[in-house]
Order: C-alpha cells, then structure tokens, then sequence
C-alpha cells in the first residue's frame, strides 16, 4: 500500500487524488483477484493496475474537456509550461521536465525499486526500453542540473 499511494501522489502531484487512486486501484485489484496467477508479481501486477486506471481517468478527463470546449465562446487555454525554473537543482521540479515515459520508468525503478523486468510488465513495454528511458531520463537529468549550474 505505501508504494502504491507513493506511485500515485508521483503521478497525481495531489494527495487526495492519489488516495482516490489508490482506493479505485485496490477495489479493482480484489475485483480481479481471480485473473492473477500466482506466478505474476503482485506489487507489479497491482502497479499496473492503477496505472491504468490513472491513464484511463486522463483520457476521460481530456475527452470531457474537449466537450466542455465546444460549449464555450472561448476554448479553454491549458497553462503555458514556458517558464524556466529558477531552483533547477530542486529534483521534484528537474522531474517535471522529463517526458512522461521517461519519468514514469525513472520512477518505477529508482523510486519504487522494480525490476527493469518489473517495471516493463507494468508499462507494457520490453525491459530494454525501460533501460532506455531510464538512461534517457538520468541524462537529461544532468544536463538540466548542469545548465541551471553555468
């Protein structure tokens, strides 16, 4: 439970979003506790689980924006994202900046301590593009820190 409300806070950035998140994954989980098998990791098989259910909930989100958008004189003008960050080296906002395949995998497996296997199970992905984003991720990383140090 704590690494799944840890995953969920990471990807809502909102504690009661991700509580939310965490009780829908959990309900699902017991729902479909007869499709596990008991060869399958649980942690893993439960992180994908409310990952899924997160993405899912984004997709009906946006849909409903895009209705709500046709309704309005005006369509809705989503935050612009163009301003660099005066605390670089503060990591929570370094992640942001990542893609979010690439923050997701970073997560999963320097976070959550998964597998590359494990983390690739949850993503639906081969173990090597997990490798990838990671390494992707951390460069990036570094880059952005050495560009906000010069």
């Amino acid at each position: 439970m704590p690494e799944l409300r840890a995953f969920a806070r990471f990807l809502t950035k909102d504690r009661t979003r991700a509580d939310d998140l965490v009780q829908e994954a959990v309900v699902r989980v017991f729902a479909s506790r007869d499709q596990f098998s008991a060869e399958t990791n649980l942690k893993a098989w439960s992180f994908t689980i409310l990952r899924n259910f997160f993405y899912e909930q984004a997709r009906r989100c946006k849909r409903e924006q895009e209705i709500l958008s046709e309704y309005q004189e005006q369509p809705l003008v989503s935050a612009s994202s163009g301003e660099k960050h005066d605390e670089v080296n503060d990591l929570n906002k370094l992640l942001w900046e990542l893609p979010d395949d690439q923050r997701e995998a970073l997560m999963l497996v320097g976070a959550q301590e998964l597998s590359y296997e494990e983390a690739a199970a949850i993503c639906g992905v081969s173990a090597g593009t997990i490798k990838s984003r990671v390494s992707r991720a951390r460069a990036f990383l570094v880059s952005l820190r050495d560009e906000g140090a010069g």
